[in-house]
């Protein structure tokens, strides 16, 4: 069996209106081997009046292993004191993710694009370097809705730009296949630089003109190539996590559990697909 099997985890996004600690139960027992925590999970947890110490006690407690942690986004256009504000969210996040024995944070490109690609290359050396003090990985996201970072070949620039070996790319199912990309797009991409990897389908037809998207849906409900994706992660060798992230007001109305164990058994069954289609 592929070691994609056992690098599951539940991204807290697709559970979104499930309290934290509910949300760490389902994913541990619906056999998830990981989840996929935010920076709003720690600032709902201390609107509710939590401590930090609470908080991570929180997490340890669920007995389910911390892949990736998602920081504020916004720090690769930001500038002044907004940037300062948000480097000391990611130093924040980092904290947590030492706390919590994880080693991958994820950012995403936000909703500004003042300063450009330039502004970004540079924002985002200094967000590597900060995240290199903790040792921990940084994995930037590109956005098939995003005007500057909208493909792999946008994200993989800005990456390149940075060459730090702690910061690579985070691969999404959704946004590759929105973006215009296929099964095989990825292939020549050094695999030590795809970070982190996230998962769910897109609906069919032209992606929505949405800059947030909650349109996702569970893997193989969709349009992307699913197989042909997983053939080609095999094929580069990934081992690392796959977070199921699929944010949608109908999956928010159903009931959290059944969630869960759809999302894992969809993806186990392509999984196996895969394998049986690579020859592993």
């Amino acid at each position: 069996m592929n070691m994609l099997h056992h690098h599951i985890a539940l991204h807290t996004w697709t559970l979104d209106t499930t309290p934290l600690a509910d949300a760490l139960r389902i994913a541990r027992e619906a056999g998830y081997n990981g989840v996929e925590l935010r920076h709003i999970d720690f600032m709902r947890g201390q609107k509710a009046g939590m401590s930090e110490d609470a908080m991570v006690q929180l997490v340890r407690d669920a007995n389910i292993k911390v892949a990736v942690i998602g920081t504020e986004s916004g720090a690769l256009f930001a500038t002044g004191d907004e940037l300062r504000r948000l480097q000391g969210s990611l130093r924040y996040v980092s904290e947590k993710a030492v706390a919590l024995g994880c080693d991958v944070i994820m950012m995403a490109p936000g909703q500004n694009v003042a300063g450009g690609m330039a502004l970004a290359k540079q924002n985002l050396k200094t967000c590597a370097d900060i995240t290199a003090e903790y040792g921990i990985k940084l994995a930037v996201e590109f956005n098939s809705r995003h005007p500057v970072i909208r493909t792999l070949e946008d994200g993989m620039e800005l990456v390149n730009a940075v060459n730090m070996k702690n910061c690579g790319i985070l691969l999404d199912t959704y946004h590759l296949h929105c973006s215009g990309g296929n099964g095989t797009s990825f292939k020549d991409v050094p695999v030590d630089k795809i970070i982190t990897f996230q998962f769910s389908d897109a609906p069919p037809g032209p992606p929505s003109d949405s800059r947030m998207p909650v349109d996702r849906l569970p893997p193989g409900k969709g349009a992307a190539p699913f197989v042909e994706i997983f053939k080609t992660l095999m094929a580069l060798g990934y081992q690392g996590y796959m977070s199921y992230e699929a944010p949608n007001p109908a999956q928010w109305n159903r009931a959290p559990d059944v969630v869960a164990r759809e999302g894992i058994e969809l993806v186990r069954a392509l999984l196996a697909k895969a394998e049986n289609a690579h020859g592993t």
